[in-house]
């Protein structure tokens, strides 16, 4: 592997259609992308319905695009509530037709109990049967975004169970202070996805996020680990601007992220 498999997630251009996203990863030079919002909302499978009318049109546009979904996220959260399957269910057509793709959903909570670690592991137990009863290809990944972003939490998640599907969001767990080196040697073999973002602290003595290459993270640590992997595993440049409107555009990103990839 010479290059990393980057992509990027739509959370950096919501307001765009899906062909509007398109447009933007082939004047980038990426086949793969995460889709998080479009057309101004985070209710995926209602909005590509309304786009293609259904998930067979949606998979005749990739095809004919030459278009990689690596991902589906979703807003569910294992930890505040569980990974319902109800809440899942209008993401599957989706999934399915984008050709197995992940779902993503969040971990949510904060310090974890045993009955956290029950329900959630209860909960992906369930999942897993329905999936095989359906014969579903399309998995969940679970994201490092609260609780799982103490990666003395995530290892602990990880050995209780041991086939989970990790996103890695880089930024979230150095941010909290840990090793991106020593992290990845603990949860590199549950990893299917991974988030980067750069961020610097500003006077006001917080972090904030800035185009990539800009800030400390430190990327050139993180990438020869992801070169060394045969796996050619999803870096999705997480570009926040639906959260935070006055970052620049996306388009300004991914030029800044080509002294990353």
């Amino acid at each position: 592997m010479t290059a990393l498999n980057h992509c990027f997630s739509t959370l950096g251009c919501s307001q765009f259609s899906m062909r509007e996203v398109a447009d933007l990863a082939q004047r980038h030079g990426v086949g793969s992308v995460e889709l998080r919002g479009l057309s101004g909302s985070l209710d995926l499978p209602t909005v590509l319905a309304a786009e293609f009318e259904s998930p067979v049109g949606f998979a005749k546009f990739l095809s004919d695009r030459g278009l990689r979904v690596v991902a589906l996220n979703t807003s569910i959260r294992l930890f505040e509530g569980g990974c319902k399957l109800s809440a899942i269910e209008p993401y599957l057509p989706w999934a399915e037709a984008a050709g197995a793709v992940h779902l993503r959903i969040f971990d949510g909570g904060d310090r974890l109990s045993e009955a956290d670690f029950a329900l959630a592991i209860a909960d992906l137990d369930a999942w897993q049967e329905h999936r095989r009863s359906r014969g579903l290809k399309a998995e969940l990944m679970i994201e490092t975004h609260n609780a799982l972003a103490d990666v003395e939490q995530l290892v602990e998640f990880i050995g209780r169970v041991p086939s989970s599907r990790i996103l890695w969001d880089t930024h979230h767990t150095w941010a909290k202070g840990a090793d991106v080196v020593s992290t990845w040697n603990h949860i590199a073999q549950n990893v299917v996805h991974l988030h980067v973002k750069d961020s610097a602290i500003g006077p006001d003595e917080r972090r904030h996020y800035v185009e990539p290459g800009k800030g400390t993270f430190p990327m050139a640590v993180l990438k020869p680990l992801l070169l060394a992997d045969n796996r050619s595993l999803p870096v999705s440049l997480e570009w926040e601007r639906h959260w935070h409107r006055e970052l620049p555009p996306l388009e300004d990103a991914l030029v800044a992220a080509r002294s990353w990839w």
